[in-house]
């Protein structure tokens, strides 16, 4: 690691660690912090080799800390500390100096390389530069003549039976294109793909008694980090230019790239969860809390994202700009996704500042916006989610309709047909058609079609 040549103001935007004039800029939003300090770290090494402690006076403007650093070998790993002197309910502000806390906007995150390792500390990194896109682009494939196939890129390929080189990963699941391709799928949808947290779970093996993982992945831990388990190398940021191949050679073969995405909440669940981030950033701006200081809890995770926070949505809107712009990806399926029409109080909004900043974003226009349309408080919205003409819905009375019709329950048949011309009873209005009707009878959640 170069010795450091210079350390300057910095700028508040953009946030995250960028690269700027031949050094790094590091930003960071908090508005109830009074003491924040940038630690670094070499690679694999828990004690940091520099930390700063950032002067407001002089390293903040308004509410985004922030400082520039020159001299840095490109490997190097940050994170941060924070603290509030004096600190009046710690139960809202759980602010502890002592932990180390990660990026919100970090692109890479190491120490979870291994999968079902316990991870106890992670740490953020720059991702690396001058992947060859070549002439890749988005595909742009009408709505309408999609096939969309949904997988999970460690499951689909792990087992031995793929046949594929490097199992479990993405270059694994690139070699089933031509299986893809035969079936006719356009596009796949794939289960959470950023860092989350696989341990985060207390169930047991009912045969061996071993702890089991959290296998899909809804359990956030960075936004803007592909998961480096996912990656044939364990070599520092490998798991964002696979990522990029992988989408690049879905592209040469005519299929879109769609990620599930859950900014409802996170790993850190409830005030018993861990701190990785956001609660000891600025708990009460990323989380919707009640009178006393609790986690709402409309995920069934444990807490709710603040999603129409404007920090929070300025944080959506630029992870998704991100996987588009950078990673080329060609649309989002956003689970849970009624909880993002829900307000500070978690009461439902008529006219989400989040969704409707994501319909009429520029960046965003012809990258496919696909809902979820529940949650798990009993807030259903199919065929009456906030869309303004843009927003598709998984059509969750699609898949019951037609469920029970095949196990011959009566008085089915009106539905039936409703259901097999693009369900106008529920999207012949409000400028959307039978094209924002995702059908499906199947999916990760519930039964199996074997089922």
């Amino acid at each position: 690691m170069a010795g450091i040549l210079c350390v300057d103001r910095g700028v508040g935007l953009p946030m995250g660690a960028t690269r700027l004039s031949g050094g790094v800029n590091f930003s960071i939003y908090s508005s109830h912090a009074t003491d924040v300090w940038l630690a670094l770290f070499r690679p694999g090494e828990e004690e940091p080799f520099e930390e700063f402690a950032l002067n407001p006076a002089h390293y903040r403007t308004g509410h985004a800390w922030h400082v520039w650093l020159g001299g840095l070998d490109d490997d190097f790993e940050y994170a941060w500390r924070m603290d509030m002197r004096p600190n009046p309910a710690p139960h809202i502000y759980r602010y502890d100096p002592s932990r180390y806390l990660l990026d919100p906007y970090a692109k890479v995150v190491t120490g979870g390389e291994t999968w079902g390792g316990r991870v106890t500390k992670r740490r953020c990194a720059l991702e690396p530069t001058g992947f060859q896109w070549a002439d890749d682009r988005p595909l742009n494939r009408p709505l309408e003549d999609s096939i969309i196939y949904e997988l999970h890129v460690r499951g689909f390929t792990r087992h031995p039976s793929s046949g594929v080189s490097a199992p479990g990963t993405y270059l694994g699941l690139t070699e089933k294109i031509p299986y893809l391709r035969q079936l006719g799928v356009t596009a796949v949808e794939l289960l959470p793909v950023y860092e989350f947290e696989e341990a985060d779970t207390d169930r047991n093996n009912p045969l061996l008694g071993t702890s089991l993982l959290n296998l899909w992945g809804y359990q956030p831990i960075a936004f803007f980090a592909p998961n480096s388990t996912y990656a044939s190398s364990q070599k520092h940021g490998a798991a964002v230019n696979e990522f990029k191949e992988m989408v690049r050679r879905f592209h040469e073969a005519g299929i879109e790239v769609i990620l599930d995405v859950v900014f409802n909440h996170t790993a850190e669940g409830d005030e018993r969860g861990p701190t990785w981030s956001f609660r000891g950033i600025d708990n009460p701006t990323y989380y919707l809390l009640d009178e006393k200081g609790g986690y709402r809890n409309f995920s069934g995770c444990g807490n709710t994202f603040n999603c129409n926070h404007p920090v929070c949505r300025a944080l959506i809107i630029s992870c998704l700009r991100y996987w588009v712009m950078e990673m080329h990806v060609d649309g989002f399926r956003f689970d849970l996704a009624s909880i993002l029409a829900r307000g500070k109080d978690g009461e439902p909004l008529a006219d989400p500042p989040l969704l409707e900043s994501l319909a009429y974003d520029p960046v965003l226009a012809d990258t496919k916006l696909i809902a979820e349309a529940w949650d798990a408080a009993g807030l259903y919205q199919v065929g009456s989610f906030p869309s303004w003409g843009r927003w598709a819905e998984w059509n969750g009375r699609y898949r019951d309709d037609l469920r029970r019709f095949v196990k011959s329950d009566a008085g089915l048949t009106g539905a039936l047909a409703s259901r097999l011309t693009g369900s106008p009873d529920l999207y012949a209005d409000d400028n959307r058609h039978a094209k924002h009707s995702i059908n499906f009878v199947t999916c990760h959640d519930g039964f199996t079609l074997n089922d």
